[in-house]
């Protein structure tokens, strides 16, 4: 809704368009005519109507009333300038539209009418109504929001084209007739005189939709039904209210011109897109009073930055009185108000500075970890933030790292330390630059600011203190060859007074020597070996053996330092293989790799030369060595080597021709992993058998069949020749001194024995013969698991051994006794046994 000029530039209007015509000298073309109808009598500023303005001249930058009781607004709202009251039937004015700059003037007539004609009525004899393309003569109405009356308040009248030649009578229905809200219009049912009855709120109300009907006194339906809106038309009586009371924003310090603080917003209920909604805002006032600090958009309510005075240190909160006015801020325009807290936000606008740009400060020499000077400063900006938070650096003084300085959080204040000693003799005085600045950055965004770091200078002064003697380096080095004789002298650890460069005066001990290789003269403090050095045998890594020396002044004051010895290495041990037993896999192993190790050093060590100089032909012929690396040998197998174990002698000699002998135990074994050849070796004892070593013992055992069965025929035959008294038999039998029931064994005068198992029927007669066949010997072996192996050796004086599966072995000498001999014999061994059976 276009703004509307004040009534004085109204009552000007004539005027102003005369001097136009002079100006610009053309004719005015005319625009469509437009006609208002209104009551008799319309109070000021009410509107009469609108008109299409565009549609006459888009371009249209002024626009003018020939008559001054009416003003016209920029989107062709027609008002009154006071109150009107038609007299007669119509009056008239013109609008006149004008582009300055395209010299264009265009103008549009209006008419305002207010009718109060009365239909006749239709006589019942007259001819009926023909339904022939009659139609009614639609009207577009609009009523005034809120209006004063008088009521009921006429708005139009509805005609049909059938009230010309009958008497029609009109009724009208829809919301404010029959519907909500009820009875606020009414028609006259002879005229068509349509009128409301009170004022109408647009915000509640903006249209009534009404339906029109003409019919005849006999009920007939002169013509359809007519639609009738009667749009209600907006009059300016709600204020704009914001959307919030107070309004909150924030803004930094820093901030530069234009920027956005926040942006305030109005709404109005009065019709849209109309000037009474066209709103715009303002700063009625600012608290405190600095002029121009902030500016609002009048259309969009953006608040903005309008200085660059904006400082926090002065001013920490501003309160705005916004307002919002309709009517395109027009005086006569509703308005609103509403409250607006800025919040100035701390930006890093100022630096740390030094109170003093120069301190002075004194510590005695040999202190440390002691505090010797807290440092103030000011800082304007927020306090216990990170823009007043100070950092203090140590920019020029310490090189050494005698010092360190920090922030007290809680005084904001750089407290300086010392943490190395001081040393007098080598420096009086310390000074040092210190500089200072925030934990956030500082601010660019500000002109006329100082950025760069403030300085001080802080002198420090060294007090001197009566030292002891000073251990400087505290690792001193020296050297001594490996193997050296018992009290070889070397140059030991030398301390000196600070005061008098000197080491005269010293007195030296030593502290700790791990070995005790060392001793130490107590005035010089050189060293000379107790014992002879290995340096293999030094707890130290690297070949440095370290020596803790204590130097002591006369006046008791001491001081350490550790006396580093490098032991120079001497080529005194031979290489020597770890591997004491290796078993290989044949076939799946063709090889296997022996590795050395020197425990001298790299110039004394690999590279390593394996030989086998003291090994048998047949060592050499089954087995060879070859070369893998400098510290590692191969030794493989020709194909033709039997499975069993070989000692192998294998000699090691290093780079300058220190040797050693090792004799290897390699296992050269039926398996396809080492680990069961180790397990089999285990559980056999350490014997192992080959095919061949099988065959032999079958065939033992069946040799030792058929000498069993030959003696036990021989018993037999024996027995039945000669009998055997029966006291005889009952003297040699053996009692068993085992818990369990034994085995009955009966030895007869021949030297045979008889044994009966599980009182079974039949014997089995184990014998051993006393004759001697072709001058030898026989022995049987009876072992229990499966195998037997029968060996027989010749030669003098031998004797029969019998081993039985329980282990234990029987001898019986083979020369020929009497029976008397035998008779002693056995006698005594029947008292031994019975003896100790009963004391067992």
């Amino acid at each position: 809704m276009a703004a509307a000029g004040p009534p004085t530039s109204l009552r000007g209007a004539p005027c102003r368009l005369l001097l136009t015509l002079l100006v610009f000298g053309f004719a005015c073309e005319a625009c469509k005519k437009v006609v208002f109808n209104m009551p008799s009598k319309l109070e000021a500023d009410k509107m009469v109507g609108r008109v299409n303005l565009k549609e006459c001249l888009r371009s249209a930058d002024l626009i003018q009333s020939s008559d001054p009781d009416f003003r016209v607004l920029d989107d062709g709202s027609v008002y009154t300038a006071r109150t009107i009251v038609l007299s007669d039937e119509k009056r008239s004015f013109t609008i006149w539209l004008s582009d300055m700059k395209k010299q264009i003037q265009k103008e549009i007539a209006v008419f305002l009418e207010h009718q109060t004609k009365v239909l006749s009525k239709r006589h019942t004899k007259e001819t009926v109504l023909r339904r022939s393309k009659r139609r009614w003569a639609p009207i577009p109405c609009s009523m005034q929001e809120n209006s004063l009356g008088p009521f009921p308040l006429f708005l139009q009248q509805v005609q049909s084209d059938a009230a010309q030649n009958y008497t029609v009578f009109y009724s009208i229905s829809g919301r404010g007739v029959d519907q909500e809200p009820l009875n606020l219009f009414f028609i006259e049912k002879n005229t068509g005189n349509l009128y409301c009855t009170q004022p109408v709120d647009r915000e509640e109300y903006d249209i009534f939709d009404l339906i029109a009907y003409a019919s005849t006194e006999d009920g007939y339906s002169a013509d359809l039904p007519l639609p009738l809106p009667i749009r209600v038309e907006d009059e300016n009586d709600n204020h704009p209210i914001f959307t919030e009371t107070t309004y909150n924003f924030e803004v930094s310090e820093s901030s530069r011109l234009g920027v956005t603080v926040g942006v305030v917003c109005a709404t109005d209920r009065d019709e849209p897109d109309t000037m009474h909604t066209r709103l715009k805002y303002s700063i009625l006032e600012q608290t405190p009073r600095s002029p121009g600090l902030f500016s609002v958009h009048p259309s969009t309510g953006v608040i903005t930055i309008a200085s660059q005075y904006l400082d926090r240190e002065v001013v920490d909160k501003y309160t705005l009185i916004m307002k919002v006015q309709d009517m395109d801020g027009q005086f006569f325009g509703l308005t609103g108000t509403s409250t607006c807290i800025i919040t100035v936000q701390d930006s890093n606008d100022h630096a740390p500075s030094f109170r003093q740009n120069a301190y002075k400060v004194s510590v005695e020499e040999n202190a440390f970890n002691v505090e010797i000077l807290r440092i103030p400063i000011e800082d304007k900006d927020l306090i216990n933030t990170a823009n007043w938070r100070a950092n203090f650096t140590i920019l020029k003084g310490n090189e050494n790292g005698h010092f360190k300085i920090s922030t007290d959080e809680k005084t904001n204040e750089g407290i300086l330390y010392v943490v190395k000693p001081l040393n007098y003799e080598e420096n009086h005085q310390v000074v040092l630059e210190i500089g200072v600045s925030n934990e956030a950055p500082f601010t660019k965004d500000l002109p006329f600011r100082v950025t760069s770091m403030n300085t001080a200078l802080v002198t420090v002064l060294v007090k001197d203190q009566d030292e002891g003697p000073e251990c400087n380096p505290t690792a001193q080095y020296v050297w001594i060859k490996e193997n050296s004789a018992v009290g070889s002298k070397i140059n030991g650890y030398k301390a000196y007074d600070p005061e008098t460069k000197s080491s005269n005066g010293l007195r030296y001990k030593k502290l700790y020597d791990p070995e005790g290789w060392i001793t130490i003269d107590e005035k010089s403090g050189s060293i000379k070996t107790s014992k002879i050095l290995d340096r293999e045998a030094a707890t130290s890594r690297n070949d440095l053996y370290n020596i803790t020396v204590l130097a002591i002044g006369q006046d008791g004051r001491s001081c350490t330092g550790t006396l580093v010895i490098s032991i120079e290495d001497v080529n005194d041990n031979a290489p020597e293989i770890r591997q004491n037993y290796l078993v290989i896999c044949k076939p799946k192993m063709a090889y296997t790799d022996i590795a050395a190790v020197d425990p001298d050093d790299l110039i004394h060590g690999a590279p390593f030369y394996f030989s086998m100089p003291n090994a048998s032909p047949e060592i050499n012929r089954i087995w060879t060595l070859s070369k893998v690396n400098d510290t590692a040998a191969r030794l493989s197998y020709r194909k033709n080597a039997e499975f069993q174990e070989y000692n192998i002698p294998i000699t090691v000699k290093d780079r300058e021709g220190q040797s050693a002998t090792k004799t290897l135990r390699v296992n050269l074994c039926d398996c396809t992993h080492p680990s069961q050849c180790v397990a089999t070796s285990r559980s056999a004892g350490g014997i192992s058998l080959g095919k061949w070593a099988i065959l032999a013992i079958l065939l033992g055992v069946a040799l030792l069949s058929s000498v069993l069965l030959t003696l036990v025929c021989g018993v037999v035959g024996a027995r039945k020749k000669k009998g055997v008294p029966e006291d005889l038999a009952q003297q040699n039998l053996i009692i068993s001194n085992t818990e369990a029931p034994g085995d009955d064994k009966v030895c007869s005068a021949n030297g045979f024995m008889t044994q009966t198992i599980n009182h079974s029927g039949q014997g089995i007669c184990n014998t051993v013969g006393s004759g001697i066949k072709n001058g030898g010997q026989e022995t049987i072996e009876m072992m229990k698991g499966g195998h037997q192996t029968l060996e027989s050796c010749r030669g003098h004086h031998h004797s029969h051994t019998l081993d039985s599966c329980r282990g234990g072995h029987m001898e019986m000498d083979n020369s020929r006794y009497n029976y008397s001999d035998w008779h002693s014999f056995t006698q005594s061994r029947l008292r031994e046994d019975s003896i100790r059976g009963h004391t067992g």
